[in-house]
């Protein structure tokens, strides 16, 4: 029987549908599950020439032709490491081991290193896209050696979605863990993205007392400018889905407690490691936190009061404003996130290009947005700048900033939580400010802390002597 060119580990759903992906573009595959009942069933029913399961992991890796390529598709952390370990023992030097899931990027570092000690090469490589686009095309962010990545780039380009000029949406990132950081960039920026369209929808309905089919329209619309994007189409459609148990809509009948899987907090979590202001993304991971506090929340509203409409502005004006605002905080938003990327791949030497991550994120995963074209093209020669600072961007800015301004100030003064789109309005404002008020709180560190500071008309380290 003809060896499998690939396999794969792991048939939760994500993983079903690569290895069907990998089928249909007609590669042989060898796929296997802890528990074999799974692989039985997923065989009986997608099983034919190209996909093929096995019972025992030793007859999986022997099914494979040389070098061996593995992609594993399991929970992130200790998963990971115990089906590495039960492999290693079955591979020899040259086989590839490439983890498909949500790591962490410091454990594919380590892990990286383990095995090359072994011989083993190892990619780690970001899949987006949710279930539909792993079956239909996903977003790849492979990381690792460029000969781990050699080996497997045929398919990896066969399986990925298209972008805008219909190339595949699959690049190589970088060494080491380059793949699985940028992939978790890429969730917490999708984090404050989700965050702002929720804001959105919250002032629509609290302020303008908007029913969800009508909300879905303005969605509907939006979406057919320059907020063209897949959270844009798939939240009027969630508007828009009636219940299927009661009268009325679905979205309705949701429990506002929002859940994570930890990417937009390691996001986060790194950005403050690093020193570099992410304050978006982490509002949105805060915001869902809050969400959690569903009980807290409930007690706390019969207490206080909310704030009374003021001034309301005409709804067909404030849509477009909002589509403004929303436009240039999704831009603050995507600042931010490429700001992280490029004082990483400093830090840890690898050679990311910001042009082809954008090109990459036009189709297959979850951000994918006419704004990534946009992005694609202003990172071709840009690659060093703050994205602020590129002139197509800033033109953009210009013109959308004010709007943000004011819708900022409208919804806190009708007591709408905006945290999203209010940080990503003080993010453009601090760092387009030349003098700040951070002077202040070195001369406070000073004066009670000794911390010294710097002077602006001459170099050196200073203290006062404040008493």
């Amino acid at each position: 029987m003809q060896k499998s060119e690939i396999g794969l580990i792991g048939l939760a759903t994500m993983g079903a549908n690569l290895a069907r992906n990998i089928a249909n573009n007609k590669f042989k595959i060898s796929v296997f599950n802890r528990t074999t009942e799974k692989t039985t069933k997923f065989i009986a029913e997608y099983g034919n020439e190209y996909l093929v399961g096995q019972e025992e992991l030793k007859d999986f890796v022997k099914s494979l032709k040389a070098p061996r390529k593995i992609i594993l598709l399991v929970k992130a952390g200790w998963p990971v490491d115990a089906f590495i370990d039960k492999l290693t023992p079955l591979l020899d030097k040259g086989d590839l081991i490439i983890d498909g899931g949500n790591s962490n990027y410091k454990d594919t570092q380590k892990r990286t290193t383990a095995l090359k000690e072994k011989g083993i090469e190892f990619l780690g490589c970001g899949v987006s896209g949710g279930e539909e686009g792993a079956l239909n095309g996903p977003s790849l962010m492979p990381g690792g050696s460029k000969k781990a990545y050699n080996k497997v780039s045929k398919i990896l380009n066969k399986i990925a979605a298209k972008d805008f000029n219909g190339n595949p949406c699959v690049t190589y990132i970088g060494n080491n863990g380059a793949g699985h950081y940028v992939k978790t960039v890429h969730n917490g920026i999708e984090y404050g993205v989700m965050q702002m369209i929720a804001e959105a929808y919250e002032i629509f309905r609290s302020v303008y007392k908007l029913k969800a089919p009508e909300i879905a329209k303005i969605f509907k619309n939006y979406n057919r400018g320059k907020l063209k994007s897949y959270l844009f189409e798939i939240t009027s459609e969630v508007l828009d889905r009636k219940d299927q148990y009661k009268k009325g809509y679905l979205i309705d009948y949701i429990l506002d407690k929002a859940g994570q899987k930890g990417t937009g907090r390691w996001t986060a979590i790194d950005a403050l490691e690093r020193a570099v202001a992410l304050p978006t993304v982490t509002e949105a991971v805060f915001a869902r936190i809050t969400s959690g506090e569903k009980d807290t929340r409930k007690r706390l509203n019969k207490i206080y009061s909310k704030a009374k409409v003021k001034n309301k502005i005409p709804l067909n004006k404030f849509i477009s404003k909002l589509g403004d605002a929303l436009y240039a905080g999704m831009l603050s938003s995507y600042a931010q996130g490429y700001h992280l990327i490029q004082k990483t791949a400093a830090e840890e030497g690898w050679e990311i290009d910001l042009s082809e991550v954008s090109r990459i994120w036009e189709g297959g995963c979850i951000i994918r947005a006419d704004i990534l074209n946009f992005l694609h093209k202003a990172y071709a020669k840009n690659q060093n700048k703050h994205l602020f600072e590129i002139k197509d961007i800033s033109n953009g800015m210009i013109k959308t900033i004010p709007k943000l301004r004011e819708i900022c100030g409208y919804a806190q003064s009708n007591g709408v939580a905006i945290p999203a789109l209010s940080t990503s309005l003080a993010y453009f404002e601090m760092m387009t400010n030349e003098n700040s008020s951070a002077n202040l709180i070195q001369g406070l560190r000073d004066y009670f802390g000794a911390h010294t500071y710097e002077r602006t008309d001459k170099k050196g380290s200073y203290h006062t002597e404040w008493n």
